[in-house]
């Protein structure tokens, strides 16, 4: 009696982890479709038939190969596939947002972004902090064009205190993605190669270089704390290392948008000599890294024996 019950139970836990992923997927598949009824961009609309139906036919492939794997006993497929699944509900409820309120028809350009923001009035502050959020998290769009927008709208010091607050939440999040959910999710948000470059170029020295990134502007931020979370980067080293960095590019990148402006040959040719430096010593420290890191580390070896030599007087 008890081995039956046992597996009756048995079969209904599985079923119902199947049936659960099923209803996932079609969460993730209709708010999609949603999104795409909107018809928000020129591109979408010209394409909505060929997107409705390559979004309906993943979706089934997708459940179909985890029922396949789930059967099989695949645990780590499946689970990845999961958790994949998982992403794609959020995403889905991103996009599905973003089309709805119209955000997504205003990321053309400053202008466009500033009068979308411009337009919630009193809410204002609390949509740009949402925009800097995203930004990071997941919209494909350049933090100078958030940033720039803030300026115009809230002033510099302002503007620097909301994009620090939402830049710094969604940095976290991203993190906490590559932590918890690992590669495979990430390689899926991400994209393999872009992944992969980044691991590679950070490999044995993320600390030093990850925190030089993000020190730096002009480097992918979603992607980086994305290869944070994933690198052997400690919690309590980045929650430090992000706050404070960001807390230094914030302020810097809407200071300076202030006070040189893109409107004169000068303001142009000031900005274009910044990033040309900025380039230039990212560059000369990807080049000496290994020095830069053995030197490091020469140093704190040197501490720890001139530590361990007070230990031993002490002793005597």
């Amino acid at each position: 009696m008890n081995r039956d019950r046992d597996q009756i139970i048995s079969t209904l836990k599985k079923a119902t982890n199947i049936v659960l992923t099923c209803l996932l997927g079609g969460v993730a598949l209709l708010f999609t479709l949603l999104a795409l009824g909107y018809r928000s961009l020129p591109f979408i609309d010209d394409n909505y038939v060929a997107l409705a139906v390559t979004a309906g036919v993943l979706t089934g492939v997708v459940l179909l190969i985890y029922v396949v794997c789930f059967a099989l006993k695949k645990q780590a497929a499946y689970r990845t596939l999961f958790c994949a699944i998982i992403c794609a509900d959020i995403f889905a409820l991103m996009f599905y947002a973003i089309c709805a309120t119209g955000l997504i028809e205003n990321l053309t350009s400053v202008e466009a972004v500033q009068q979308y923001i411009d337009g919630f009035g009193a809410w204002a502050v609390i949509i740009f902090i949402l925009f800097c959020y995203l930004q990071v998290v997941v919209l494909p769009v350049p933090g100078s064009v958030t940033v720039a927008a803030g300026v115009v709208l809230f002033g510099w010091f302002e503007c620097a205190v909301y994009s620090f607050i939402g830049i710094v939440l969604g940095s976290i999040t991203a993190f906490a993605i590559g932590r918890v959910l690992g590669y495979k999710v990430v390689c899926w948000i991400v994209g393999k190669d872009d992944l992969d470059k980044w691991l590679d170029k950070i490999k044995g020295k993320d600390y030093l270089i990850l925190t030089l990134m993000f020190l730096l502007p002009l480097f992918p931020d979603d992607i980086l704390c994305f290869v944070a979370g994933l690198s052997s980067m400690t919690w309590p080293f980045f929650l430090v290392m992000i706050v404070i960095s960001r807390l230094i590019s914030s302020f810097t990148v809407t200071l300076s948008l202030d006070l040189i402006p893109f409107t004169t040959w000068w303001g142009i040719l000031i900005w274009i000599l910044l990033a040309a430096a900025v380039v230039a010593a990212f560059w000369l420290v990807l080049k000496y890294s290994d020095k830069i890191d053995a030197f490091i580390k020469r140093k704190f070896k040197m501490g720890e024996r001139r530590d361990k030599r007070e230990e031993n007087k002490d002793n005597k």
